[in-house]
């Protein structure tokens, strides 16, 4: 089993920045790729982030892109997602996952853990 904690998040005004952060412990051996996926009130969850462990690959959903950077600490079995120009459509809670290597690096299907989640509200 892998446990994946996260922090970060909280509030802020939209053109903040926040970072949230995710360490994983457990059979961390197993994980090829860490990602974050977020839901907002009424919607399904989506993808937002994610990176491979080996290379650092990363993938990130048109709405983040330019303005989150997604990275990884494989010493620390970590993960960072720094958020710029934040929007209050960026408002949800973001959780964090870890996958083995089927499927891409966007579909929920390839994440096998999932972390609680963190809020981040974003104010006009």
């Amino acid at each position: 089993q892998v446990q994946l904690v996260e922090s970060g998040g909280g509030l802020a005004q939209a053109g903040d920045s926040l970072r949230l952060s995710c360490t994983a412990s457990g059979r961390t051996f197993n994980i090829d790729k860490m990602g974050w996926f977020r839901q907002a009130p009424g919607k399904e969850r989506e993808f937002v982030a994610a990176i491979t462990r080996s290379i650092g690959a990363t993938s990130y959903a048109d709405s983040g892109k330019g303005r989150f950077t997604i990275s990884r600490d494989n010493s620390k079995n970590a993960m960072d997602l720094q958020m710029t120009g934040l929007k209050p459509e960026d408002t949800a809670v973001y959780y964090c996952a870890a996958g083995g290597s089927l499927y891409g690096l966007r579909d929920p299907r390839g994440y096998n853990y999932w972390g609680q989640g963190t809020q981040v509200t974003v104010s006009s």
